[in-house]
């Protein structure tokens, strides 16, 4: 039987890798190292995406004096980073592993060019049998060019280096159908594109990271609907990442299993660990290609806006493929150059996807509403939402 994954991507929140006062939990660093060693012998191939640079800088340095939430964070970075990297680096070494540290910003996925040259470090790092530890480079970053959070970053990474799975590992043991304080609430095991949880989503934020499980949720849907499988468990508990591996192991071979005349089609064999809770986003079967898999995570980089009639609007949702033309548009929005990405909008001023155009604002403008034209965004350079 093949393995359900050859390459995934982990990422570990910041509530994982700390205790209570802030400080590193190295103990739990060495738990998720072990696991991460045992998945890389089983030939799976990891790329870590961590947290916890600016928790564990808090806990090192104590300014002299009060810093607004931009300095704090460029401080504790620069001294928690070291710190980060070099715990894992000696973690890792035990196993006989090599680590490499890549710190990356959001405007670097914001090119086509940069967004290669990211991608293109990473393949080699993995040819090599390196395991990249990705973070985001808060000594430069500032507010309004940050990532929401790193689950935000984690969808990035796993989109852009074509991972089968996305393991998002919280303080949680997944997406709960009530708040998770009550009792009466049940993890959801399962969640499919077509069902509405936003009822269930609790909107507060992690005690020392920046999102809260409404980004976790926005981010998983978006991964999910590229074909990809995104889990979202408790880092905290004992094996959960190998234990999670196993039950997708056991989950692939009871869909080849009822896949088969062999065997009935109702038959169910898939038995998860007895002790083990997590929720998975089960992934879209449609295919979609690398460039529009860049253009998906590109809509918070658009440099302006094309709002479409009401016609062209029902033609880019349908199932067809379909390009946005010029007939279609009504209004442009901000100034933009060839090849920016630009938002999509209904007439109800809805935006249902982004692309990337093949004119300039102004040209758009000139050629808007007429026939026989070069398509605004070609089908290739569109994702629809």
């Amino acid at each position: 039987m093949d393995k359900p994954f050859t390459r995934i991507t982990v990422k570990v929140g910041s509530n994982v890798l700390t205790r209570k006062d802030g400080t590193l939990d190295v103990t739990r660093m060495s738990a998720l190292v072990d696991q991460i060693a045992d998945v890389r012998k089983a030939g799976i191939e990891v790329i870590l995406v961590s947290s916890g640079a600016v928790a564990s800088g808090r806990s090192e340095v104590h300014p002299a004096r009060k810093l607004d939430s931009v300095d704090q964070r460029q401080l504790f970075s620069a001294v928690g980073q070291v710190k980060l990297i070099n715990r894992y680096y000696e973690l890792f070494r035990e196993h006989g592993i090599t680590v490499g540290q890549v710190l990356t910003m959001k405007e670097s996925f914001a090119t086509r060019g940069h967004y290669l040259n990211q991608r293109n470090c990473m393949t080699v790092m993995l040819e090599h049998g390196i395991i990249p530890i990705v973070n985001e480079n808060d000594t430069v970053s500032v507010s309004e060019l940050m990532f929401t959070d790193n689950d935000e970053l984690s969808g990035l990474i796993a989109s852009m280096m074509d991972a089968q799975a996305l393991i998002i590992l919280s303080n949680v043991d997944g997406i709960y159908d009530g708040p998770p304080s009550d009792p009466s609430s049940r993890v959801i095991p399962e969640i499919r594109r077509v069902e509405d949880i936003a009822s269930c989503i609790q909107t507060s934020k992690s005690s020392f990271g920046r999102g809260g499980m409404l980004t976790k949720t926005s981010i998983a849907r978006q991964v999910a609907d590229e074909g990809i499988t995104v889990i979202i468990a408790n880092g905290k508990r004992e094996n959960i990442l190998t234990d999670i591996i196993s039950n997708e192991e056991l989950r692939m071979k009871n869909e080849e299993l009822t896949a088969s005349s062999a065997v009935p089609a109702n038959s169910s064999f898939f038995i998860p660990h007895s002790s083990l809770t997590y929720t998975r986003f089960v992934p879209s079967l449609q295919p979609v290609s690398g460039v529009k898999k860049w253009i998906a995570h590109s809509g918070g980089f658009a440099k302006g806006a094309l709002y479409v009639n009401a016609e062209a609007a029902a033609l880019l949702l349908s199932d067809r493929p379909v390009s946005l033309l010029p007939v279609g548009v009504v209004a442009v929005e901000g100034q933009f150059n060839k090849d920016d990405i630009v938002q999509i909008i209904t007439p109800d001023n809805k935006q249902i996807g982004v692309g990337k155009s093949s004119y300039s604002s102004k040209q758009v403008a000139e050629l808007m509403g007429k026939h026989d034209q070069k398509p605004v965004v070609h089908y290739d350079y569109l994702y629809i939402e």
